[in-house]
């Protein structure tokens, strides 16, 4: 397969249409500001992800057209988590390359018919430039996700998991997340190029 084939398809995808960016984006990974999502004026880190956003905003239809793309892109904040070992993650660790932030629970319908679709995005798209970290947030049994993930076959996604769900509150404060599930789209420098609450048929946007 030729590298312009390789694109095509990811010009398609409505928000991971940030993706063919992520090169020129991860060059000025180095530059860092203070802010938040709920700020009026932009983060000078999150300047550069202002034309990405304008690129981003026309590509909002079909199955993704529900994702809200902010006209003065903000910092994340920096989200905290755990990976399948247990230690400790922070979203930071993902600095320099786009990242499609999913939140997700067993006890959430929508979520579970989500999940297919974004192993299945993880599996085109994942490499060093992209990754969809997709974090579990069931409160009670820790067993039960895992388990549903393998009986359904999900295996391209990395697990991280928040078992007190103060990702899911960190968020709902700075207007993030209003229900299950929520995804972020995340640019090289930790600033936000789209939200979607509520769930996309990701794979019929990779045909």
């Amino acid at each position: 397969m030729t590298a312009s084939t390789e694109h095509a398809p990811r010009r398609r995808l409505a928000l991971i249409a940030a993706v063919t960016l992520a090169g020129a984006l991860a060059g000025l990974a180095a530059v860092y500001g203070i802010g938040g999502i709920g700020g009026k004026s932009a983060d000078p880190a999150c300047r550069p992800a202002i034309a990405t956003a304008k690129r981003l905003a026309p590509l909002a239809r079909g199955e993704v057209a529900a994702v809200a793309v902010p006209e003065t892109p903000q910092r994340v904040p920096d989200l905290t988590f755990r990976d399948a070992e247990g230690a400790e993650r922070t979203l930071v660790e993902w600095r320099g390359r786009t990242v499609l932030f999913n939140l997700w629970a067993t006890w959430c319908v929508p979520c579970r018919k989500e999940m297919p679709a974004l192993d299945a995005l993880q599996a085109q798209l994942g490499g060093p430039g992209f990754e969809v970290v997709a974090v579990n947030i069931d409160t009670r049994d820790a067993a039960k996700p895992r388990a549903w993930l393998k009986e359904v076959g999900i295996n391209r996604l990395g697990y991280y998991a928040d078992p007190s769900a103060k990702v899911f509150q960190d968020l709902k404060a700075v207007g993030r997340a209003f229900g299950m599930p929520t995804t972020l789209l995340i640019d090289p420098q930790g600033c936000e190029l789209g939200y979607l609450a509520g769930p996309a048929e990701w794979r019929a946007r990779m045909r």
